[in-house]
């Protein structure tokens, strides 16, 4: 039995390993019911030098040639943006200016690093945080994790599912592209203080939560990161 217990216990840790490996360390759990710090939206910051060990691409390139020009797919952004759409010209221009842009794998990539950032800013972990947010959104991030500390607050998450992604804008400005994505997610939150006692959401309640993210990187270069360049709170 012991021995069955620690083969289970191997297989799900190398599970959890690979899961974050082939995520680049995306992102994360969230907090009680306190919330990442709100951001404005801020102008697309030029990504630093690659980093292979902290990729976080969001995007997945399809497979085979991109059509040209003239021969696009009128259905290239099904599920994604009407046809005609302002969103759907804007992510035309993201993927003229970014070969093999796929807007449904960049969904697919920011769920996980939504899920992922509330985790790391859940648990404090500014390493984590850092790779994956322009400066003001983790200098605003860090600033609210140390306040919790000072209060001795720790916070206890479980995503319970990521009902919808949905894509509300893109731009393009110069070589910057720039995509903000809605979420609707459910959590179990709560946030315990120094002595363990609940004093911000509840450890057996599910809440219904909306989170505007807006991210962004340089469309072109050889860096593949996507950061997180603002947040608001949803409707």
């Amino acid at each position: 039995m012991q021995d069955s217990f620690d083969i289970t216990t191997i297989i799900f840790l190398a599970l959890a390993v690979f899961v974050i490996w082939r995520l680049r360390s995306v992102l994360g759990t969230r907090t009680g019911n306190e919330r990442p710090p709100m951001m404005r939206r801020a102008e697309p910051q030029a990504p630093a030098a690659a980093n292979d060990s902290n990729v976080v691409r969001l995007d997945r390139a399809p497979e085979g040639p991109a059509p040209e020009l003239g021969q696009r797919d009128p259905d290239r952004w099904k599920g994604v943006a009407e046809p005609g759409t302002p969103l759907a010209a804007s992510l035309d221009a993201i993927a003229a200016a970014e070969n093999g842009f796929d807007a449904r794998g960049f969904r697919e990539g920011a769920k996980s690093a939504y899920e992922m950032i509330v985790t790391a800013f859940a648990g404090g972990d500014r390493r984590a945080l850092k790779e994956l947010l322009s400066k003001d959104v983790y200098d605003g991030f860090v600033a609210a994790i140390g306040e919790r500390e000072k209060r001795g607050e720790k916070v206890e998450t479980t995503f319970v599912s990521i009902d919808k992604a949905e894509l509300v804008d893109a731009q393009l400005r110069g070589r910057s592209a720039q995509i903000t994505v809605r979420f609707l997610s459910k959590l179990i939150t709560a946030t315990r203080d120094r002595t363990g006692a609940v004093v911000d959401g509840a450890p057996d309640k599910v809440v219904d939560v909306t989170d505007v993210w807006t991210f962004a990187r340089d469309a072109g270069s050889r860096d593949p990161n996507w950061k997180l360049v603002a947040t608001e709170a949803g409707h």
